[in-house]
């Protein structure tokens, strides 16, 4: 049985470890299919922003060199052609490439719950009885993550990231806030702590428990 190290709302450290749903943060890991989602979420991520100048698009060679017979020389209609230098670039990338990858919603899900067990078998997840920000104020998270002792990169999963979760930690280094349901391999791995609120978890079982 997976536990993990439980907090109030304040920060206080409880006396008794939360048990953790074994369908959910109790698997073994498959590092392939770990290593296949992040991967994913990584291309998708990516922009296509690098475009090379093709021979139309260099500015400069509408004058033929130098005749085409006569010269002894190889016959050249441009000095922008590509074999030449500051010509264009032939078979350069265009801006228009498409780098997203697919992995199907089971494998998705697997390899999330597969990054949960992990993090909670290292003892890197811990639970929060609630995330409290009425006001949206930036300086009781700080508080409460100091009084959590709570330092590096921390991933603070709650039930649902409305604009009062977004101003309270938006603006902390280090912090990351999202919605349960939004969970993905790449910042799970990446955290040094994944703080769970105990509603988050609900959503969680809802999204990624046995059917």
């Amino acid at each position: 049985m997976s536990t993990a190290i439980s907090y109030s709302k304040t920060g206080t450290k409880h006396d008794a470890a939360v048990k953790l749903d074994k369908a959910i943060f109790g698997l073994d890991a498959n590092h392939e299919l770990i290593g296949q989602a992040y991967r994913t979420y990584l291309a998708n991520g990516r922009a296509a922003s690098a475009k090379t100048l093709e021979r139309g698009d260099v500015r400069g060679g509408g004058k033929k060199p130098w005749r085409q017979k006569g010269t002894g020389r190889a016959r050249v209609g441009s000095i922008r052609v590509p074999n030449w230098r500051g010509g264009g670039v032939v078979f350069g990338p265009t801006g228009n490439e498409n780098y997203s990858l697919t992995l199907p919603v089971k494998m998705k899900r697997t390899a999330i719950r597969q990054a949960l067990s992990l993090r909670a078998q290292g003892g890197d997840l811990v639970v929060l009885e609630s995330f409290e920000c009425a006001e949206g104020r930036v300086k009781p998270t700080v508080e409460l993550l100091a009084k959590m002792k709570l330092e590096g990169s921390v991933l603070l999963a709650v039930s649902e990231k409305d604009q009062l979760v977004d101003r309270a930690t938006r603006n902390i280094e280090g912090l990351k806030a999202v919605s349960a349901n939004y969970l993905n391999v790449f910042d799970i791995m990446n955290a040094d702590t994944i703080v769970l609120t105990e509603k988050s978890l609900e959503v969680i079982k809802a999204w990624l428990g046995e059917k």
